[in-house]
């Protein structure tokens, strides 16, 4: 079989071109601010909502501010655990830990399954 020269070059160039496509590149950016959040503000909460959880208000960092962010619901997603979004100090500064859903977290305690000493203890807190 003879492969013909502009086949061979079409085919080096494609080559080449895959390994030039540049890497999508990710950081984590770390939200922090030198004054407290304030106390949560009250909210009633609704009746509950089948197939949903009710996520409650959080104080959210805008600008240099602190911003409340009303409770809302979040589709259930079977085999996730959902944290709330909390502030954490740190030395002199506080650091917002964005809440989200996490996988593999059958007793609910922040610990993934795979690293958990006592995965599926709902006793465990």
């Amino acid at each position: 079989m003879k492969v013909t020269k502009p086949l061979m070059a079409a085919f080096c160039l494609a080559s080449l071109a895959g390994i030039s496509v540049p890497m999508a590149a990710s950081a984590a950016v770390g939200i922090y601010l030198n004054v407290a959040p304030p106390a949560p503000r009250y909210e009633a909460v609704p009746a509950p909502r089948r197939g949903y959880l009710w996520v409650p208000g959080y104080w959210k960092a805008r600008g240099n501010h602190h911003v409340w962010q009303a409770g809302h619901w979040e589709r259930e997603r079977r085999g996730y655990h959902y944290a709330q979004p909390t502030w954490i100090q740190r030395d002199n500064r506080w650091e917002f830990q964005r809440g989200g859903w996490s996988k593999g977290d059958a007793d609910r305690d922040g610990v993934p399954n795979g690293v958990d000493r006592a995965p599926n203890d709902p006793n465990r807190r």
